[in-house]
């Protein structure tokens, strides 16, 4: 029983992934849950509270599976400023992973306190991962521009969500130089 349960909580988030990828907050809706998954609409409220709930849980999967794998190719670069390079790039190659558009659309949801704590304190997580580099690199204020960095990324996977004008490639490129040379590129 345990295990049919634990299967159908995952069927639901998988279902969950699909439908923010592919339609924002919006497409998350139970009815549409119970659709993709062959639920009926009341037994997803046996799994989930609410939408607020499924997308909690969304983030405490899917966040650190993302920060794992900026982490990873942190520690694969040569010096603090290819860390830098690389926590930029793996951020913004992500976009189309479907976890990360997930966490993209999850965080411009309505979403109860408790939830948007939760996702402030990954997002926390995420950019302590730099800061090192950063002081390495001869910051006076290294976790000031580590936030100050990470907005530049949370600017560029705006516009790369956008999917208009500028090819992801390029945005991605403006984005790392601006991180490495400021905006004198």
């Amino acid at each position: 029983m345990a295990e049919h349960r634990s299967m159908q909580r995952a069927a639901l988030l998988d279902a969950a992934r699909t439908l923010l990828s592919e339609g924002g907050t919006e497409a998350l809706t139970f009815p549409a849950l119970a659709e993709r998954t062959g639920l009926a609409r009341s037994s997803v409220y046996e799994y989930f509270r609410s939408r607020a709930a499924v997308v909690e849980e969304l983030c405490e999967v899917d966040f650190p599976v993302w920060a794992a794998e900026v982490a990873a190719a942190m520690a694969a670069a040569d010096g603090p400023e290819a860390e830098v390079e690389a926590y930029v790039r793996t951020q913004l190659e992500l976009v189309g992973d479907r976890r990360h558009r997930a966490v993209v659309a999850i965080s411009a949801s309505e979403l109860d306190a408790g939830a948007r704590e939760k996702i402030r304190a990954a997002h926390g997580g995420l950019v302590a991962m730099i800061v090192q580099a950063l002081a390495d690199l001869g910051h006076s204020r290294p976790r000031l521009a580590a936030m100050l960095l990470q907005g530049v990324v949370d600017a560029a996977v705006r516009r790369i969500e956008l999917g208009v004008a500028e090819p992801p490639a390029d945005i991605t490129d403006t984005a790392v130089s601006m991180a490495l040379r400021g905006i004198r590129g």
